[in-house]
């Protein structure tokens, strides 16, 4: 179960799982505080008819197709029954001038004879944590439900095309008390007007119309969030007033004016690679907190297979979504995206594990000590990526102004501590954990990224009039780009993985890696040397591509995260796919670049939603869904191959 799409403002971001349904709801941070009890119940949609039959649209012979419209994050979801015979097809949204999550549905009367539909809209808040002390109550003045707990208030109200409320209601709890919530009292498709509840709590309401064979109408529904019920009221008020049919029509032009940004170099592009990059750009960009927080990705079902989510910020992630928005002429989020990692740069100059979009600290499971000894809780590859990334920033928008304020509080911190976190036995960087999280050590991908950024911030230390920085900086990069031969496996020929400095010597980690062709391509291709990067990408097509009967790439050999049955060398990911795909561009292969660009797109949902990897045997997406990395690595790859 994921989330084919991903609705948001920066502010309010909202989640549709596999039908349709909300499963996910965070306010007011992008990924941060979810309002839903996101690992049981979603928020249910059932209908009734004249005869008095009632069924939810996630149960029974309902049909279901969750798409996402081309060129708006709007969603276009269909939903059929051929025993009801009705039709429901629904645009949802989230609007990008207020926080409010907006719901237009068309329902159809496929019968024929005239009939009355009677719609019932279920949600389901957990505003406290605990799911204790909430409360939500009817308000006739509105008339709408509120459901809310401190600063946090939740507006949620329904009515028809004709302008008229909904005309019944219910409250009710919900995971206390042995209480299953008050959509069972829907089940009689009659609600029983219950006014207030507090606890664990939720709540239905529904309209009716009448139909007549082959006709449509129409049902708006929305929950406004605010940090007050009088701030939600004026919303309401407005929405009340205009509908959200113009509220709809101003969401599709503010994304197609947002997407403009991009046009110039879409416009040389094929209808469908159009298409991939479009749905890409929005997926990143509802991902993205209005204050600078990039999110890995806001599904939080991965909690119900692991201890947590992925809605965190880790700066590599970031990075990595925010390239292609530079490559494309963005500059607005890329800009706070850096404010942000300025703000939250440890002061001795490095990046922890990963953060909240709050600027706290997140979870880790990296420990302060291996052995006896002392270490810091890193990856360093993420301090190294933020600063090659703004100067690649710098030399796309010779926006000098930005980056020169960045230099003291960021570039100058961050290169300093890269320069001193330096073994004197090898010359190269201290270990720390490997860009999958998994493995303290130094490797061949964060040594050949922390060369580069150690050059890039050189070149900016150059120019901008600090030359003791850029010689000392630039002698740090030489000396790494010295020493790099120990990461050759000599019996295999591949870039290994990495190794461990020990009182006992090097402890090598001959594994195969997709990520140490791609650091030395990408980041030390002269220092490490193009013919030791081209023997380990034919290591990774003889060892790792199409493996598994479905084709792709893992991250490695005997990748066992979320190993399936039979697990082969790994399951295929996406972005490791992607970066094969790159490196097919670089070396004059751009038709077995475009297969693999085919291929990841051919496992994406209608939708155009990418998880990030996939079952090796039949192609189920696995893990979270969408990831924002895999539709970065989407564009990138696509950028490379107009550039060639």
């Amino acid at each position: 179960m994921g989330r084919p799409v991903i609705l948001g403002n920066g502010a309010l971001t909202v989640g549709l799982n596999e039908r349709g349904m909300v499963h996910d709801f965070y306010y007011p941070y992008v990924g941060l505080e979810n309002l839903t009890t996101s690992r049981s119940l979603h928020h249910r949609i059932g209908v009734s008819t004249g005869d008095d039959a009632f069924s939810w649209v996630d149960e029974g012979d309902w049909t279901v197709r969750v798409g996402l419209e081309s060129d708006a994050l709007v969603s276009d979801v269909l939903l059929k029954s051929d025993l009801q015979k009705l039709t429901l097809h629904c645009n949802d949204f989230v609007d990008p001038e207020y926080n409010v999550f907006c719901r237009r549905i068309r329902i159809k009367n496929e019968a024929d004879s005239e009939r009355q539909v009677r719609l019932f809209l279920h949600q389901v808040f957990e505003i406290s944590r605990a799911g204790r002390a909430d409360t939500a109550l009817y308000v006739p003045d509105g008339p709408y439900i509120l459901d809310y707990k401190g600063r946090c208030s939740l507006l949620i109200y329904s009515r028809s095309g004709e302008g008229t409320p909904f005309d019944q209601y219910c409250v009710g709890n919900y995971g206390i008390e042995g209480k299953e919530g008050s959509w069972k009292d829907a089940e009689d498709s009659v609600l029983s007007g219950n006014a207030v509840e507090h606890g664990g709590v939720d709540s239905v309401m529904s309209s009716v119309l009448s139909l007549a064979p082959g006709a449509e109408g129409v049902v708006e529904y929305w929950v406004v969030a605010a940090d007050s019920q009088y701030s939600a009221e004026k919303i309401h008020n407005h929405l009340q007033t205009n509908g959200l049919e113009s509220r709809l029509e101003k969401t599709r032009n503010w994304w197609k004016t947002w997407l403009h940004t991009a046009h110039p170099t879409l416009k040389t592009m094929s209808s469908k690679e159009q298409a991939a990059v479009k749905t890409a750009l929005m997926f990143i960009k509802a991902h993205t907190d209005r204050r600078g927080g990039v999110i890995a990705s806001c599904d939080s079902s991965i909690y119900n297979y692991g201890r947590d989510y992925y809605s965190y910020v880790w700066p590599r992630d970031g990075a990595y979504a925010m390239w292609p928005l530079i490559r494309l002429g963005y500059t607005e989020e890329p800009r706070k995206f850096f404010e942000f990692c300025r703000d939250i740069m440890h002061p001795d100059g490095y990046m922890m594990h990963k953060y909240q979009p709050d600027k706290a600290i997140g979870s880790t499971w990296h420990p302060l000590v291996h052995g006896k000894r002392s270490e810091l809780a890193i990856q360093e590859d993420e301090t190294a990526i933020i600063v090659h990334l703004l100067s690649e920033y710098y030399e796309q928008t010779s926006d000098k102004e930005f980056v020169l304020n960045l230099y003291t509080t960021m570039i100058q911190p961050m290169a300093s501590f890269m320069t001193e976190f330096i073994d004197e036995e090898t010359s190269l960087p201290h270990a720390s954990y490997d860009l999958w999280e998994e493995k303290f050590l130094t490797s061949s991908y964060t040594t050949a990224l922390v060369h580069r950024a150690l050059v890039s911030a050189a070149q900016l230390a150059e120019q901008f009039s600090y030359p003791d920085d850029a010689d000392k900086w630039q002698r740090a990069a030489d000396s790494i780009a010295e020493n790099l031969a120990v990461f050759i496996d000599p019996e295999r020929k591949y870039l290994r993985k990495g190794f461990l400095l020990t009182d006992e010597g090097l402890q090598f980690d001959n594994i195969l890696d997709v990520s140490s062709a791609y650091g030395g391509m990408m980041y030390a291709t002269k220092a490490i040397g193009a013919a030791n990067i081209r023997a380990t990408f034919d290591g990774v097509e003889k060892e790792l591509l199409s493996q598994s009967p479905v084709g792709g790439s893992p991250r490695y050999e005997f990748d066992r995260y979320f190993a399936a049955d039979p697990a082969y060398k790994g399951n295929p990911w996406f972005v490791t796919t992607l970066w094969l795909a790159q490196y097919y561009t670089r070396t004059n292969r751009p038709d077995e670049a475009r297969q693999l660009v085919d291929w990841v797109l051919s496992h994406a949902l209608d939708s155009g939603a990418l998880s990030e990897q996939i079952n090796p045997t039949t192609g189920e997406p696995l893990s979270v869904l969408p990831l924002v990395w895999s539709h970065a690595e989407v564009i990138n790859t696509l950028l490379d191959l107009q550039t060639e």
